[in-house]
C-alpha cells in the first residue's frame, strides 16, 4: 500500500526540534520496511524546502533534500495540468474550508487519481474532504 508524505511529514523527518519527530522517524521506517511505496509530489518538495531551509541549518537540509531526491524508494509526481485543474475544481468544491493549502489540494488530487489513501501528515484538513483519506502515523 502506497503512503503518501505531505509537507509535515518531510518536516517531521528532517527536523529533530519537531516535537513528534521520533514517532515520525519510527513509524516512517517500519513503513519503508513493510512496503516501500513512498509518494510525494513537486508542490509539496516546494513548500518543504522553503519550510525547511529557514528551520534548521543549511547543511542539515540540504543533505536531507538531497537524499529525499536521490531515493530510489520515492516518487515524486509533478502537478500536471489536469492535477492542477482537479485541485481548482476541489477548492471551488471545498469552499466551506478556506484554510486548505493549494498545496493540499493538490496533493489531495493526486492521491485521489492514484487511489492513495494513507497520508503521513498532522494536517487535519485531508480528513475533513470527504476522500477517505487516513491520517498517519494515528
Amino acid at each position: 500500500m502506497k503512503l503518501f508524505v505531505d509537507t509535515w511529514g518531510w518536516l517531521a523527518l528532517a527536523d529533530r526540534g519537531e516535537r513528534e519527530h521520533s514517532q515520525v522517524v519510527s513509524f516512517y521506517a517500519e513503513r519503508t520496511r513493510r512496503t516501500g511505496l513512498i509518494v510525494t509530489s513537486d508542490y509539496v518538495l516546494d513548500e518543504l524546502f522553503t519550510m525547511m531551509f529557514s528551520r534548521i541549518s543549511f547543511e542539515a537540509a540540504s543533505r536531507f533534500a538531497d537524499s529525499l531526491l536521490r531515493s530510489p524508494f520515492i516518487t515524486i509526481e509533478r502537478i500536471t495540468p489536469e492535477r492542477f485543474q482537479k485541485a481548482w475544481e476541489f477548492r471551488l468544491k471545498f469552499s466551506d474550508k478556506p484554510r486548505i493549502s493549494f498545496t493540499d489540494l493538490t496533493s489531495m488530487a493526486t492521491m485521489n487519481e492514484l487511489g492513495i489513501t494513507d497520508v503521513l501528515t498532522a494536517d487535519k484538513h485531508f480528513a475533513q474532504v470527504g476522500l477517505n483519506f487516513r491520517l498517519l502515523p494515528e
